[in-house]
């Protein structure tokens, strides 16, 4: 089956109200720009250069909005800015900051992050660990209480991966517990902080994502099929 129709049929049987982040690491342009013909809103990259790439080679890059979906390097963050709508990595209050000392020196528009949680405290993964920090909801709220002092980016949700597992319902007591981290955030009354985003769900585990409250998938093999390495 064609990228275009695989993203049409996931896109039927999925709700509405949840957003398809198109997973394009290692695709090429003329696959990504499949997907955005057959009605793709939302791509994700992980890598600044990667996606800097790939933007510069489609003529519609505009019409879509950009996610950086993978650890972002202090460095590349000026760089990460002149591609990326928002930021879904965020893992810690000095990677806030420094965003937001260059969003500030762009002059660029208040910038959406997301904050990374790595709920099953995987060393291999980034995202902050509930295993590192306790009582984690505590820590947690004190992050976005900090991040809300930042006048130039706008905190608009959570991202996690969850523990890979062969059986995706063995990820649900994960995402149930991000997403209670979620709704406790949407409580606190607090400037810059619009959580409209819960990212979580990937091709192996989206159905059971949304079924524990995802509004954001983040799929890629499921669309383009599996990945090409050089």
């Amino acid at each position: 089956m064609s990228v275009s129709k695989n993203y049409a049929r996931i896109r039927r049987e999925i709700p509405d109200h949840v957003t398809i982040v198109v997973s394009c690491k290692t695709r090429t342009p003329e696959e990504i720009t499949e997907v955005i013909d057959a009605g793709a809103t939302d791509i994700g990259e992980n890598y600044v250069q990667e996606g800097g790439q790939i933007y510069s080679a489609l003529k519609d890059a505009a019409k879509v909005r950009w996610h950086m979906i993978g650890s972002l390097q202090t460095n590349k963050i000026n760089k990460a800015l002149r591609i990326f709508d928002a930021i879904q990595t965020v893992e810690s209050l000095p990677k806030a900051i420094a965003i937001d000392r260059r969003v500030e020196r762009a002059r660029k528009q208040r910038v959406p992050i997301y904050i990374e949680i790595n709920i099953g405290s995987e060393n291999s993964k980034a995202g902050v660990k509930p295993a590192e920090h306790e009582p984690f909801d505590d820590y947690i709220e004190n992050l976005v209480r900090n991040i809300s002092k930042l006048e130039h980016i706008r905190l608009e949700g959570l991202m996690t991966m969850g523990p890979r597992f062969g059986n995706p319902e063995d990820v649900r007591p994960y995402f149930r517990r991000t997403k209670k981290i979620f709704e406790k955030i949407k409580t606190l009354p607090l400037p810059n902080i619009d959580m409209k985003y819960l990212s979580m769900g990937m091709t192996n585990s989206y159905r059971v994502a949304i079924e524990e409250g995802s509004n954001m998938i983040r799929i890629g093999t499921l669309i383009f099929g599996e990945r090409r390495y050089e």
